[in-house]
């Protein structure tokens, strides 16, 4: 088994820790993680969680990068603070998996993308709902070409509202635009604009919509996010994205097409339905039981890294995904339709 060390830039703040820790904990590939952490506040738990295979810690990226020399760089920081760490990493020559959303406005990560690929680096956005089973056997069936030309797809992603009642979580990141970049669809939305695109092939062209803070929680970001989108085909696409529930998640996806349709929840578990004019009645796709979550997505960043296999997202992808989200902000502010090149 080929095996390669990670460079982990964090801190207190940094989202998913216990999952990127678990993850590197359980992957084979991983050989050795160095943690960066100026807040410090993340050492315990990265040094409980990882044991043996936690090498060094550093309180500054640059100091870990030059003496740890890591592979890959696993990046996640709140948004405001991810450019220059991530444009770090790749200047160390680092391929890099980075929380999303990464940036606060889409021209950071463009910037990081040209970065990447001028010096042949991987840069992957942690948009990890691509490896659910349902969603690669979606894509799988479009691949085939029996639904033909997609005529519409209608989503939505909706999360609890709970959590924006929390004092604690009014100081986070999530609830600052300046620190965050954006609310509900920047941070949960933002995966199921990235699956349209992934399992359909299509591009999104022009967006338009409305984002509002219907709860009236005193945060600094939308808790509510209506888009209307034109794809590169000419079809359309609807999705609603908020923060709603009392707990737990409601998720959606349908794809319309001249030979069918496909339907699922596009979570880990979620079954997929399709019906073909030709087989002329509903079937289903059950996924396996096995991995959820980050691990397999951190896997698959890891081998991409170790040139064991092509990346999960490429940074065109994901960078195609952000230029959405923030297209649909500035419809909103503007009252204006936003094209994408």
């Amino acid at each position: 088994m080929k095996q390669i060390s990670v460079g982990l830039i964090t801190n207190a703040d940094g989202a998913h820790l216990a999952a990127y820790l678990g993850a590197l904990a359980a992957i084979g590939e991983v050989e050795a993680v160095y943690l960066a952490d100026a807040s410090g506040g993340t050492v315990a738990e990265a040094t409980q969680k990882l044991g043996a295979k936690l090498k060094g810690t550093f309180q500054d990226t640059p100091t870990m990068l030059r003496e740890a020399k890591p592979a890959m760089a696993l990046v996640t920081l709140e948004a405001a603070l991810s450019p220059p760490a991530i444009a770090a990493a790749l200047d160390a020559g680092c391929h890099v998996l980075a929380e999303k959303p990464a940036c606060v406005q889409a021209a950071d990560f463009a910037a990081l993308t040209r970065k990447a690929e001028s010096k042949h680096l991987h840069l992957m956005l942690a948009l990890a709902n691509r490896l659910n089973p349902s969603v690669r056997e979606a894509r799988r069936l479009m691949q085939t070409g029996a639904f033909g030309k997609v005529y519409a797809i209608e989503m939505h992603i909706v999360a609890d509202q709970t959590r924006l009642k929390s004092a604690a979580y009014h100081k986070t990141w999530f609830a600052n635009k300046a620190r965050g970049g954006g609310g509900h669809l920047s941070w949960l939305g933002i995966h199921w604009l990235d699956l349209a695109q992934f399992i359909t092939g299509l591009r999104v062209r022009d967006v338009t919509g409305l984002f509002a803070n219907v709860g009236g929680q005193p945060i600094e970001v939308e808790d509510s996010a209506a888009l209307v989108m034109r794809f590169d085909n000419g079809s359309l696409g609807t999705l609603t994205s908020g923060y709603y529930l009392d707990k737990g998640y409601h998720t959606h996806i349908k794809i319309w097409c001249e030979g069918g349709w496909l339907e699922f929840g596009g979570m880990a578990d979620s079954p997929l339905d399709y019906y073909t004019n030709k087989v002329a009645k509903t079937e289903r796709f059950e996924p396996p039981k096995g991995e959820s979550g980050y691990t397999p997505f951190v896997r698959a960043a890891v081998r991409a890294s170790a040139g064991l296999e092509t990346p999960p997202v490429t940074a065109q992808e994901g960078l195609r995904a952000l230029e959405v989200v923030f297209a649909l902000y500035r419809a909103s502010e503007t009252g204006e339709l936003q094209s994408l090149a």
